[in-house]
């Protein structure tokens, strides 16, 4: 395997990139076995990620969700609270995440008529040695999942879709945003 950065940009295995392409994997040392990747010497910054899920159902189903009349009890809120949690206890849902001294994680969700359905946003901060990206789209996947959860006495045929993050910003990578 080839070592270092390869400087090229444009297209890696069809998908556009838009920052040079790492060869090395960082999470695997010199024998291939998986590693957690020492950030101890790395300086910290104020980092900061968001993060998106959406939760497609029948209109029906959202109009249940926002009068509040689920049987379950307020989907919103809950959803909102699992997130929260759910990017606290990153490190032991992703094996090779570093457990992180998170100071501010917001959990937004929106009713949206086009979809129809709900749109999560999770932002993650953190002053530290490593991104917190991972914090993001784990908070932003569990609060959709517990949107499912809660309403799926409703409506089993909702659709989880569209888990990306948005953005990022800190770390000696610097600031990203998706392209759209």
């Amino acid at each position: 395997m080839r070592r270092g950065t390869n400087a090229r940009k444009g297209r890696v295995g069809g998908v556009a990139v838009e920052e040079p392409v790492t060869d090395r994997l960082t999470h695997l040392d010199d024998t291939g076995a998986a590693t957690m990747v020492d950030v101890g010497d790395k300086a910290v910054t104020d980092r900061t990620a968001v993060a998106e899920g959406r939760v497609v159902m029948r209109p029906e189903t959202l109009a249940l969700i926002v009068a509040g009349d689920v049987p379950k009890g307020d989907v919103i809120a809950t959803a909102r609270i699992a997130g929260i949690m759910a990017a606290k206890r990153t490190h032991e849902l992703i094996p090779l995440c570093h457990p992180l001294a998170i100071t501010k994680v917001k959990v937004d969700i929106a009713a949206d008529a086009a979809l129809p359905g709900l749109v999560v946003t999770a932002t993650v901060r953190v002053p530290g040695r490593t991104g917190v990206e991972m914090e993001a789209l784990t908070a932003a996947s569990i609060a959709c999942l517990t949107i499912y959860d809660m309403a799926k006495a409703v409506e089993k045929g909702m659709r989880i879709e569209g888990i990306r993050l948005l953005a990022k910003a800190g770390g000696k990578s610097g600031d990203w945003s998706a392209a759209d």
